[in-house]
């Protein structure tokens, strides 16, 4: 029989509320062309794959929309800011947690750590991520574990959902990404940055 992971069920319930409030929320802004500063219309809107959480021992999808745009200038088609790092399948806050508790247990115990607060990633995911450099991770220990304040502040946002649903540029801010309407043009990310694999 397999032994239970010490994970909290109100942990696992944060984190589920955080990352489902995360399905649907639509990333839309963009100022300028990151390749030339030229002006963008809008093209369409792309899903893409935040997270994949359990829900009663099922697989569930969370999907954000993230919009397209054509430069006016140079033609080029270019993303609006969203919670991503660059070639990676899983919002930020995924990959912040996937590198926290990689940094203390072997990538199969943190796989098993992530089932335990439900959310689904696979081993060679997770030690594909701990060989990069994402950069400093902010992060406050919950429970026994590190989390990253990406998370835990949009379970913050998830509370305030009874407002209304959240909103691209509070899940921006939550997730440590400046909004798109206040990030200076030299730091913006480059364009191979911005063309991430949608599904």
């Amino acid at each position: 029989m397999k032994k239970t992971l010490p994970v909290p069920p109100m942990l696992a319930d944060l984190v589920g509320n955080a990352l489902a409030s995360m399905d649907g929320v639509k990333f839309t802004d963009l100022d300028a062309c990151p390749s030339c500063g030229g002006p963008v219309a809008g093209h369409d809107l792309r899903a893409k794959r935040f997270a994949v959480i359990l829900e009663h021992g099922e697989e569930r999808t969370i999907r954000v929309y993230v919009k397209r745009f054509y430069c006016q200038k140079c033609g080029r088609l270019c993303y609006a800011d969203a919670p991503f790092y660059q070639d990676t399948r899983l919002g930020s806050p995924i990959v912040d947690l996937c590198l926290l508790l990689s940094h203390q247990m072997p990538f199969n115990r943190v796989a098993q750590y992530l089932k335990a607060m439900g959310i689904v990633v696979d081993r060679g995911t997770i030690r594909n991520y701990a060989s990069r450099d994402f950069g400093a991770i902010p992060a406050a220990e919950l429970f026994g574990l590190p989390l990253p304040l990406s998370l835990l502040n949009l379970s913050i946002s998830a509370i305030g959902r009874e407002r209304g649903p959240i909103v691209g540029a509070e899940a921006l801010a939550a997730c440590g990404f400046p909004p798109a309407d206040r990030a200076a043009p030299q730091g913006r990310r480059s364009p191979k940055e911005r063309d991430q694999r949608y599904e």
